[in-house]
């Protein structure tokens, strides 16, 4: 795999859900949908919008975030596509 993608969708309850996938192809659907593409082939942010607010793109500080969060999955992003796993301890409740 290679784009670990993130969408958040609000519930009729107001509340906000979050979905995580991986892909191994970038479609046309998950550039619209996504909120968040990280691609780790390049080690790039895509993408980075929290509620309709663009988030500076910096691949370090979202994937150590994220990491807290998705620890296996990432090594593993990090693994298949040849990376060694290098993740910043961050300071910072969000990427935002």
């Amino acid at each position: 795999m290679r784009y670990l993608l993130l969408t958040y969708y609000r519930k009729p309850s107001g509340k906000i859900d979050e979905a995580m996938t991986l892909s191994r192809n970038l479609k046309l659907r998950d550039q619209q949908m996504a909120n968040v593409i990280l691609d780790f082939e390049t080690l790039s942010v895509l993408k980075c919008s929290m509620d309709g607010v663009v988030v500076p793109k910096d691949w370090d500080r979202i994937v150590s975030y994220y990491y807290k969060h998705y620890s296996a999955t990432i090594e593993r992003l990090f693994t298949e596509n040849g990376h060694e796993i290098k993740i910043q301890k961050s300071e910072t409740a969000d990427p935002g």
